[in-house]
């Protein structure tokens, strides 16, 4: 290969002169390489290795492409068909990059530290190009593990690259291990909403509202624990984005379909803190974005789409948009208050010296023996932050 500068670039030539037959040259890995590419010091070797996946493909040698988007995938699975030879390798430390060949085709595998990967292939057939990738994305996905304190949670986000969806194992623990961690006043209610099933389902919405340190995130975490069998729980980490723009929203809700890979059919949608989304003046600040939500929950965006959408809040319900909580619309609307200073001291297992409402997240500071400012003297009437 003769390499050559030029103006920040590195260009470089690869001959495909050779007197070997055409059927025994198609078998030699450097067959696979384009005859002329370009990179700057701006590329990484992997984007390198990105471009050199589309070169037969451009050329015409294999016209075919197909590829997959694998939310999660196990630490030893090599996403290579048998008899795959490896032309490049690149780590970086966002990702990993393989570029692989066989007899008449070419694969690409990303893999992100996210524990998802994209595998694409080229080939000089459809066929032999859904073979491939079915061989190489065969058994890579993790066996779903049921009866462990972890639960598997879908993150979203939109990148640079469009929407992203990565796949965590998250700790949560059972209904019964964690409901002493909640006030008498709600418990009833939380214990109702784990029992819901696919076929119990009423409303699309469900309304976790109070103040800060009250339990509410422990407690989305222990609910899609409690749904694993039937629902698949989702974090979006910026719903402020999602509902403002209708192509993350569509690749969301429409492009995301479950029901042909064994895993549960519904979704629960997990949007924390959406104050600004769902309070009475929403429609003048947040433009459309109240609007595409009610429509995702019973809407035609809504409609054929098994999804509920969980929201955390720490408005007061009745600062809540008329449209957000009316009849019908929400499967559960739940406050969660604060601990009452004869329950607060029934938890910390004392007697005394609690004046007023405490939160859980202060039930634990207490517990640990720090010091927490305001302890005990939280308003007890119904207002303001719950």
């Amino acid at each position: 290969m003769d390499a050559v500068t030029s103006q920040g670039k590195a260009l470089g030539r690869l001959s495909a002169v050779s007197d070997t037959p055409a059927d025994d040259r198609r078998r030699d890995p450097a067959d696979y390489v384009p005859a002329v590419f370009a990179v700057d010091d701006t590329d990484s070797p992997a984007d390198v290795i990105d471009s050199l996946a589309l070169a037969a493909f451009t050329a015409g040698s294999q016209p075919h492409a197909c590829d997959a988007h694998l939310e999660e995938v196990r630490a030893d699975a090599s996403l290579l068909p048998a008899g795959a030879t490896v032309l490049r390798s690149a780590r970086s430390p966002a990702r990993e990059a393989v570029l692989a060949a066989g007899d008449g085709w070419t694969i690409r595998v990303v893999r992100w530290n996210s524990a998802g990967a994209e595998v694409s292939v080229t080939a000089e057939t459809q066929e032999l190009a859904r073979a491939m990738l079915a061989s190489a994305i065969e058994g890579a996905a993790p066996e779903r593990d049921t009866k462990a304190d972890v639960v598997a949670v879908g993150f979203w986000h939109r990148s640079t690259r469009g929407p992203r969806r990565a796949a965590r194992q998250v700790k949560a623990q059972p209904w019964d291990a964690v409901k002493g961690n909640y006030p008498v006043a709600a418990r009833d209610k939380l214990a109702a909403l784990m029992t819901v099933g696919a076929a119990s389902v009423d409303g699309r919405l469900l309304l976790l509202h109070g103040e800060p340190g009250t339990g509410k995130t422990t407690l989305l975490r222990t609910l899609a624990f409690e749904w694993r069998e039937w629902c698949q729980a989702d974090c979006v980490l910026d719903p402020e984005v999602l509902f403002n723009d209708p192509g993350y929203l569509m690749d969301l809700v429409i492009g995301h379909d479950d029901d042909d890979d064994g895993k549960p059919s519904w979704r629960l949608l997990l949007l924390e803190d959406c104050d600004e989304l769902i309070r009475a003046e929403a429609k003048q600040s947040a433009g459309q974005a109240l609007s595409r939500l009610l429509n995702l929950t019973d809407g035609m965006l809504g409609q054929g789409r098994q999804v509920l959408v969980a929201i955390t809040t720490n408005e007061d319900l009745h600062r809540l948009h008329p449209a957000v909580v009316r009849p019908g619309r929400c499967l559960a609307q739940i406050e969660m208050p604060a601990f009452t200073p004869a329950e607060a001291a029934a938890w910390l297992g004392r007697p005394g010296g609690i004046a007023g409402p405490v939160t859980l997240a202060e039930l634990y500071a207490l517990r640990a023996g720090k010091e927490v400012a305001g302890a005990g003297r939280h308003p007890a009437q119904a207002g303001q932050y719950l």
